[in-house]
């Protein structure tokens, strides 16, 4: 069986029961496959076929994930990017991607820096799909009652995998345009339900504990539970969130694009151990290296870098992938990841190389030098930073350069901060001296 299998049989099993909400719309799931079985009929006349690769420009929307449904019940390959990706980029991944052919059973590609930095589309199965819902089902406790909270991408492991459980049980999926008005998420908490729950990356819960804690406090007994992940969480905001939603269960997971979701800890235990992921999942299993780094086994790893065997051979081995996250195992089993060892910069779960941040800046006629670094921000937590050294006579336009970085690469790779210096600090042999950053 695949996730769409699971519309069909939810739309006889409870036909009337609303599956998505958006912008006040609800579709039941009698509804949405309908729609998605409508979808499928157009997507078959317009010539996709089994085995195509679709390219779909994501958004927090009741038609994206009918597209996204509907391709995988053609059995065509979807491949979610980036809302707001530029047209010559879409265009460029669509031709790369034309050239490619896909194992039998694959799903999804979804785009990730990964653990090299390096943008690649990381092919995800059916039945990688199904392990990930199961995993989420047996371990945070998704029920059909639960209504789930989507306020970030869904091209991003963080949010679409939240998707397969629901479905999987018939659940309400609640979709809000994001987290930048406060009003769209606590006006989706009002809906009328005590088995709330939502996907918050740590920046986010920073911004409601130190602006809305209180608000947020009175709908502690709807609250069913929280996840966060992507990046690191402070254990003094895990401690205030502790306070706040007393009863509700609060995860951190250990999840990525290439492993899927691996293991989860709710620290709302009367703990409250920071960086703990906690226990491996129904369908994982973690080892740790002699090199002290993580590796997943189980049935929610990729399949593999799409176009590139020698990529997929440096991480994927033995049906193991091996990470560049530091970690140990506690004598429980849970897991507590110590760092990284690679030079990528996470910024709310995104993986971005400074190298592509700066082959794009460096093209400006007014920037002589540059150097991508990871800075912090009193709101958002981990930021980018563009340090720039300036041609003579030029002045530093912010606004500029990020109007222009934004015309070329996804959103997220945009730096939220730029500072001019006089000198980028470089290694005897020219390279760039990122170790003095740090």
């Amino acid at each position: 069986m695949i996730l769409e299998d699971y519309i069909n049989i939810n739309a006889e099993k409870y036909p009337q029961k609303v599956a998505i909400i958006c912008n006040k719309e609800n579709i039941t799931y009698s509804q949405l496959l309908d729609k998605v079985l409508s979808r499928v009929s157009r997507f078959t006349e317009e010539g996709i076929s089994k085995g195509d690769i679709v390219p779909l420009v994501s958004s927090r929307s009741i038609e994206y994930l009918v597209d996204y449904f509907a391709i995988h019940k053609i059995g065509a390959v979807a491949v979610p990017l980036e809302e707001g990706i530029p047209d010559e980029l879409f265009n460029c991944i669509t031709d790369r991607l034309s050239k490619y052919t896909v194992p039998d059973g694959t799903a999804d590609i979804l785009f990730t820096t990964g653990t090299t930095g390096k943008s690649k589309g990381v092919m995800i199965s059916h039945k990688a799909i199904i392990a990930d819902a199961e995993n989420l089902i047996d371990s945070q406790l998704f029920c059909h009652d639960t209504v789930f909270i989507i306020n970030g991408p869904l091209n991003h492991v963080g949010c679409l995998t939240k998707v397969f459980p629901l479905i999987l049980l018939g659940a309400t999926i609640y979709l809000i345009p994001g987290m930048k008005n406060a009003e769209d998420f606590f006006s989706a908490l009002n809906y009328p339900s005590n088995k709330m729950a939502t996907f918050l990356v740590p920046a986010n819960i920073r911004i409601l504990l130190q602006f809305s804690g209180d608000r947020l406090a009175e709908y502690a007994d709807k609250i069913d539970f929280i996840e966060t992940g992507a990046a690191p969480m402070s254990q003094s905001d895990m401690l205030k969130l502790c306070d706040i939603l007393p009863n509700s269960r609060l995860y951190n997971t250990y999840a990525s694009t290439e492993t899927g979701i691996i293991t989860t800890y709710n620290y709302n235990d009367g703990r409250c151990i920071s960086g703990c992921l906690g226990k491996q999942m129904k369908h994982s299993k973690i080892i740790i290296t002699e090199n002290g780094t993580i590796a997943c086994q189980g049935d929610t790893l990729m399949s593999g870098y799409v176009g590139d065997e020698e990529m997929t051979a440096s991480i994927l081995r033995n049906n193991t992938i091996f990470t560049s996250d530091i970690g140990e195992l506690d004598s429980e089993g849970m897991l507590h990841l110590k760092g990284r060892k690679d030079d990528v910069i996470n910024v709310g779960g995104f993986k971005v190389a400074p190298t592509e941040v700066e082959d794009v800046a460096l093209s400006l006629p007014e920037v002589k030098d540059c150097i991508c670094i990871s800075a912090s921000h009193p709101i958002m937590g981990n930021v980018l930073k563009l340090l720039v050294v300036l041609n003579e006579g030029c002045e530093l336009d912010k606004k500029r350069i990020a109007l222009y970085i934004k015309g070329k690469l996804e959103p997220y790779k945009v730096p939220m901060m730029y500072e001019a210096v006089e000198v980028i600090q470089r290694t005897f042999n020219g390279k760039i001296n990122r170790k003095f950053y740090k």
